[in-house]
């Protein structure tokens, strides 16, 4: 079943897409704040976004941008903004199909179930994984922190995915061995230490601080 997240502060026109959704066998979610609304997509991991522009907060552009540093998933823009400056703005933007609101509910969801077919029948959605700001996106290996984007090295990599699984939990580092070996990569205790060093250190040069605790003779949590 497709996710659609409902980026609309709208409830009456975003419950009734929600509801319409799921006459079409679709999962619809409605975006609850507004004003941390990346938090949200990295949790739910749609397959398709549906976005007004005026928004509290920040606008929809705003939100179209932060997705697209992190993810390539079909946007639709629904606005009674629909002149051809705002909607050559929306697809400059990255959006994918702009409809001008009052719209036919019938029309939208053709035109989802269509944006649908033709982006998963060539390429599946990268998973996101969020916690504190940082996305951490499984398809290219990358981490997000606002503005930057962080490329990893395979082990690293391994590491963040392992941490990000189990946010909120420690992680000892016999499993996070385990990990890397999985891998075919063949670490002994001072080669993770050192691996670690290295992620904390490109974390906190992106404004991450505090991102990896150490737990002293249990192993590392992200709190």
């Amino acid at each position: 079943m497709y996710r659609i997240m409902i980026i609309e502060d709208d409830r009456g026109i975003a419950g009734a897409v929600a509801s319409q959704a799921k006459l079409w066998n679709l999962d619809a979610r409605p975006v609850s704040d507004f004003s941390n609304v990346m938090s949200e997509f990295a949790e739910y991991s749609p397959a398709l976004c549906l976005i007004d522009i005026s928004l509290p907060f920040y606008d929809g552009y705003y939100w179209c941008m932060e997705i697209r540093k992190v993810s390539r998933v079909p946007i639709i823009f629904i606005s009674s903004k629909a002149d051809n400056m705002n909607i050559v703005m929306a697809m400059n933007m990255g959006a994918d199909d702009f409809i001008a609101k009052p719209f036919d509910m019938s029309v939208l969801m053709a035109k989802i179930m269509a944006l649908l077919r033709r982006s998963y029948d060539f390429s599946a959605s990268s998973p996101l994984i969020e916690h504190r700001g940082a996305i951490l996106n499984t398809g290219d290996s990358s981490v997000t922190i606002g503005e930057s984007r962080i490329e990893l090295t395979k082990n690293e990599y391994r590491i963040m995915l392992c941490l990000m699984r189990n946010k909120c939990r420690v992680v000892s580092r016999e499993k996070l061995m385990e990990e890397l070996w999985a891998t075919d990569s063949f670490i002994d205790d001072n080669t993770l230490t050192v691996n670690i060093g290295r992620l904390r250190k490109k974390l906190e040069e992106a404004g991450l601080e505090r991102f990896i605790t150490t737990k002293h003779g249990r192993g590392y949590i992200l709190e």
